[in-house]
């Protein structure tokens, strides 16, 4: 008998050559209908694969993540086999799932694929499905994997770099594939299928290498999950920040500056100075202090903090000065700039612990593929701050760190969210440098810290900085998408590569320990971010214009005016719309700029010294007349529940 140890603990006895869905029988045959992958010690295996020593088991669902994965991995297979039959002649590469369904990446020689020809592959993908394919995993020598794929270059390279004894297929149907496995029982398990786009794809993201054409889908086990998903999609599309940055004036992209290289319109550079000051004022409050670094260094400098040999690749290039061998680079990081701040003056244990803060422009040359609107950028301007402190500071200094953290996603909306302990990837120590009594000793600090706060945390292998270990923010926006905001990164390695020091009561000089903290984690993608979970409706505080004036004639351009500068005088920001339209008009095209209020202002209002007040996205409800006075204290008011203390 072999032993299964299940996620609850418990451990029950079968015998050899179980399967993971005998298993699952043996729980509940409501669970066995619903399993559809499964783990055994940490590997994926499929329900139909013989168990035949003791282990960890783990049943997925669709409600599991690795669930989906195996889900949207088989579907690429299917999907596969469709494009084989209906473009003969075409070359296969790899079809992993990704996040939100899975792609395949082919060569399809002289043909041509457009969106014109999707419904029929969704047709075909649905018709192998329907027939119930199981899918079987089957080992291969490498030879056998050689002359299958005789006329594959993409497939013979990646066989090239397997061994013997690790090369496996997956079969179903009449399409075999080259794959480790984690797949669904079979097909008739997938009811519903939707091929979202095609894009250019270089092999192996190499821009040297031939570009292919990646075909994205996403599939579903109920038609109502796809009709669901593709309504998100079209309401992704309404807040696609690409597209309210343009409506709102907010930002824009030339081609004559640059790719990834985003020039911020008055408007937009209004909102990030909000933003900023925000921080600002919290982090003034919390015992930081200013600095300013350059957008430049010496290459030597990122050599001795490690950057240039971890990033050096996707930097740009040096910077040559007319004198012989000196070289700069562009700044890809600050922290090493804030080192070398730290070190010039010695410090005493009573000084510390000292907070550099910075929104410092960094540079990182990110290929053209690579680039999207705000959130993948060349050049971008990180909340950065670094904290150097005694070992029995860290606890306290990180703990504030994270009240700081969730102040700002509070007082921004970001209501759902789990806390990330990144930890190194033990089995690939070359990522790192650092000791690793230093590496457990910040690990073991995070952890604590996070315990200690009472955050919903997991921890995570291998998401480590190469310095040293991190708590990255998972914020959920409005729609459910998951994004990595704010992080908090603790460092012993370069306060030794930079040589930092401190002078202790012992009178002995010693190492302080570095935090590395950005709540927001670069303005560019904050504000996408913020901007896709809103809407372009921000919170009151940091709109751009928190209401806009709107004269029913020309004759009320005086009392306009007067009430631009009495909001003025309580802080409110306010246009004036005195143009010769319609108020029907006005109103419309305020809706569409997103001005929280709109003041109407009249033959009656001008007589009263009163407002006719309507808000943002509240048609059909009639306007609510108001004294500025009235109108201010109200304004505040909302926006006192939301901008919290600090």
């Amino acid at each position: 008998m072999i032993k299964i140890t299940l996620p609850d603990g418990s451990v029950r006895e079968f015998a050899p050559g179980v399967t993971p869905m005998d298993v699952a029988k043996s729980i509940s045959e409501g669970l066995a209908r619903n399993v559809i992958s499964a783990s055994f010690n940490g590997t994926t295996i499929e329900t139909s694969t013989a168990l035949t020593t003791d282990g960890a088991l783990i049943l997925y669902t669709w409600n599991d993540a690795d669930g989906k994965k195996a889900f949207w991995h088989s579907t690429s297979h299917v999907m596969a086999q469709a494009l084989e039959e209906m473009y003969p002649g075409i070359k296969l590469t790899i079809g992993p799932a990704i996040e939100n369904g899975f792609y395949y990446d082919v060569d399809f020689g002289d043909k041509k694929i457009s969106d014109a020809d999707f419904k029929a592959i969704e047709d075909r993908v649905l018709e192998i499905s329907r027939e119930k394919h199981e899918f079987k995993m089957r080992s291969a020598t490498k030879a056998e994997a050689l002359e299958l794929y005789k006329n594959n270059e993409y497939k013979t390279e990646l066989i090239q770099n397997l061994e013997d004894g690790t090369i496996t297929f997956c079969d179903h149907a009449t399409f075999t594939d080259l794959c480790r496995g984690g797949h669904i029982p079979n097909t008739g398990i997938i009811k519903a299928m939707k091929i979202l786009s095609v894009a250019g794809a270089y092999w192996r993201g190499d821009e040297k290498n031939k570009q292919l054409t990646r075909v994205y889908g996403i599939s579903f086990p109920k038609q109502k999950d796809l009709t669901d998903y593709l309504e998100l999609l079209e309401e992704a599309k309404r807040r696609d920040h690409r597209k309210l940055g343009k409506e709102l004036d907010l930002f824009h992209f030339s081609q004559k500056v640059g790719q990834g290289l985003p020039l911020w319109l008055p408007k937009g550079a209004a909102l990030r100075d909000r933003l900023e000051q925000f921080l600002k004022k919290a982090q003034k409050k919390a015992g930081y202090e200013q600095v300013v670094s350059p957008h430049i260094g010496q290459k030597e400098l990122y050599v001795t903090s490690g950057h240039y040999a971890k990033y050096g690749a996707d930097s740009f290039q040096p910077i040559h000065t007319p004198a012989e061998g000196e070289e700069f680079l562009l700044k890809p990081m600050n922290c090493p700039h804030h080192c070398e701040i730290y070190n010039a003056r010695p410090w005493s244990y009573k000084d510390l612990p000292k907070r550099y803060a910075e929104f410092g422009t960094v540079y990182r040359y990110e290929q053209s593929g690579e680039l999207h609107g705000l959130t993948r950028v060349r050049g971008f301007t990180q909340d950065d701050a670094h904290i150097f402190c005694t070992p029995d500071q860290l606890d306290a200094e990180f703990k504030n760190v994270i009240d700081l953290v969730l102040y700002v996603f509070g007082s921004l909306g970001f209501e759902n969210f789990t806390a990330q302990v990144s930890v190194r990837d033990l089995s690939n120590p070359d990522k790192y440098i650092g000791s690793v009594e230093n590496w457990e000793k910040a690990e073991n600090a995070i952890i604590s810290a996070a315990k200690d706060k009472g955050l919903n945390y997991v921890i995570e292998a291998g998401e480590a900085a190469f310095y040293g270990p991190k708590l990255d923010f998972m914020v959920k926006d409005a729609l459910g998408r998951s994004w990595q905001l704010g992080t908090i990164q603790v460092d012993y390695n370069l306060p030794e590569r930079f040589d930092l020091s401190y002078k202790g009561s012992d009178n002995e000089l010693h190492r302080p320990v570095m935090i590395h903290r950005a709540p927001f984690g670069s303005m560019e993608r904050f504000i996408a971010i913020l901007l896709e979970h809103t809407g372009g409706n921000f919170p009151l505080w940091l709109m751009p214009d928190q209401a806009i004036i709107l004269s029913l004639s020309e004759k009320y351009e005086n009392y306009a005016k007067k009430v631009s500068e009495l909001l003025e005088i309580h802080e409110i920001r306010a246009l004036i719309d005195n143009r010769n339209e319609t108020i029907g008009k006005k109103i419309r095209e305020a809706e569409t700029k997103k001005f929280p209020f709109m003041l109407i202002v009249g033959e009656e209002e001008e007589k009263n010294g009163t407002i006719s007040v309507r808000r943002h996205g509240e048609a059909g409800k009639s306007n609510e007349t108001m004294t500025i006075e009235q109108f201010a204290a109200m304004v505040n008011e909302e926006i006192s529940k939301t901008l919290k203390q600090f």
